[in-house]
């Protein structure tokens, strides 16, 4: 329950295509965070489970919910703070997944892609950042598709 598996990493760049292009996601802001997210029917999420499987990689996408977390190099030069934010956001996400159910089990026929992007060049502690990861998925959990 509490664990963030590979699977749900967003890595494959076919989803991250799919997250930003068209202008079909929806973004939100908690400063010092942006989430973008976007939910996609799971007939797209099955052609790049294929695609992936021809191509004989073994990253089958089979999460309901997938994030991206981007730290930008222009706000962090060295990699032990942008590290550092990644693991924070990271273990926010993965203690306060349970507010995400509500709008997950509406609809189980789609997938949830989420990016959160660093907006800051300051660090913050654990506690700020997951307050604000928490308000974030709050609002996705109350969004209509």
């Amino acid at each position: 329950m509490f664990k963030f598996r590979k699977a749900e990493r967003l890595c494959s760049k076919k989803q991250i295509e799919l997250l930003f292009e068209g202008g079909a996601s929806k973004s939100m802001t908690a400063f010092p965070l942006r989430a973008v997210f976007r939910f996609i029917p799971n007939e797209a999420v099955q052609n790049n489970k294929k695609a992936e499987l021809i191509n004989n990689n073994v990253n089958t996408v089979d999460a309901q919910v997938q994030l991206l977390i981007s730290v930008p190099k222009k706000f962090f030069k060295r990699a032990v703070k942008r590290n550092r934010i990644k693991r924070q956001i990271r273990e926010a996400f993965r203690k306060n997944r349970s507010l995400l159910n509500t709008v997950l089990t509406s609809y189980k026929d789609k997938q949830l892609l989420i990016a959160m992007i660093w907006l800051d060049d300051k660090l913050y502690s654990s506690i700020q950042i997951e307050q604000r990861v928490c308000h974030l998925m709050k609002r996705i959990g109350e969004v209509e598709i």
